[in-house]
C-alpha cells in the first residue's frame, strides 16, 4: 500500500483515505463520496484493529463481511482497498514502537483502563 500511494504521490495525483474497522454502512459510503470529490485517489482500509478493544470487549465477535464490504468499494469506485491482517500491522520485527501514557488517561481511557 505505501509503495502505491508513493507512487501515486510522486505522479503528483492526491491520495484520499477511508479509514474503517469494515462492516462498511451509509456513513463509510459518504466519507468515500468526499473523498473521491476531493482527491484522485481513494484508498479504503478495512481493519479491525485488535488493540481497540478493551480486555473484556470481544474482538472476536465484532462484526466483519470483507466480500460485501469489496462490492460496495468496487460499486463506489474506489481505487484501492487496504484490507491487512493483525499479524502484519503488528510484526514481531517492527522497527518502531511507541508507547504513550500521558493523553490514554484522559477521555475514554479514564473510563476504559487497558483499552489503550
Amino acid at each position: 500500500m505505501q509503495a502505491t500511494a508513493l507512487e501515486w504521490r510522486g505522479q503528483g495525483l492526491s491520495v484520499g483515505l477511508v479509514p474503517t474497522m469494515g462492516f462498511l454502512h451509509d456513513g463509510h459510503l459518504s466519507l468515500v463520496r468526499i473523498a473521491r470529490a476531493r482527491a484522485e485517489r481513494v484508498v479504503v482500509s478495512l481493519f479491525v484493529n485488535p488493540t481497540q478493544f478493551g480486555p473484556s470487549e470481544d474482538y472476536q465477535r465484532y462484526p466483519r463481511d470483507e466480500a460485501r464490504d469489496l462490492e460496495l468499494c468496487h460499486a463506489a469506485g474506489v481505487d484501492v482497498v487496504f484490507a491487512p491482517d493483525a499479524p502484519s500491522m503488528y510484526a514481531v520485527d517492527r522497527s518502531v514502537s511507541l508507547s504513550e501514557n500521558r493523553l490514554s488517561k484522559g477521555l475514554c481511557g479514564a473510563s476504559r483502563p487497558g483499552h489503550f
